[in-house]
């Protein structure tokens, strides 16, 4: 099963490079990483989306916990939460096709951020799901390069990840 793990970290060199290998080390997949520093600028937020087990990922949380870099540790999946992923993809348009591109864009609700002749470059933030569905949408002979940044995750009412 996918799952979204979100964890505080401290904002020092190295400390990311630690996370990624207790998952190497453990031949744990992470499908998609993203960390930034947070409104305290000694932490920093990461969130790793990884497919495993109930048993893999709770290993996987016991691990993160033990780590001294980490100061707190989140499985989203155990309670409601937003996920938002943004993409940027670059299409092959032109004539009729851009008319049909900027059609499926609006009702994706993304938007051009750049044209040229032959190209448009589309913005789009949403779920996982729903990028891949436009994806599919577009069609793969028309995508000349697609760049994601990974899943962003975060607690609904209550659920925060603090200190």
């Amino acid at each position: 099963m996918r799952h979204i793990i979100s964890l505080l970290m401290e904002n020092e060199a190295g400390a990311l490079s630690r996370v990624a290998g207790l998952f190497s080390a453990r031949g744990y997949n992470i499908e998609s990483l993203t960390v930034a520093p947070t409104e305290d600028p000694t932490l920093s937020r990461m969130t790793i989306v990884t497919h495993g087990s109930d048993a893999v990922i709770e290993q996987i949380n016991k691990q993160l916990n033990k780590l001294i870099d980490v100061a707190a540790v989140m499985d989203l999946n155990e309670g409601e939460h937003l996920e938002r992923e943004l993409m940027l993809v670059k299409v092959r348009a032109s004539g009729a096709e851009r008319e049909a591109l900027k059609r499926a864009v609006t009702t994706a609700q993304g938007r051009v951020i750049n044209e040229s002749e032959t190209t448009c470059t589309v913005e789009l933030c949403d779920t996982c799901i729903k990028l891949d569905s436009f994806l599919k949408i577009v069609g793969r002979e028309q995508i000349l390069e697609t760049v994601r940044t990974g899943a962003l995750g975060i607690g609904l009412g209550e659920r925060i990840l603090k200190l």
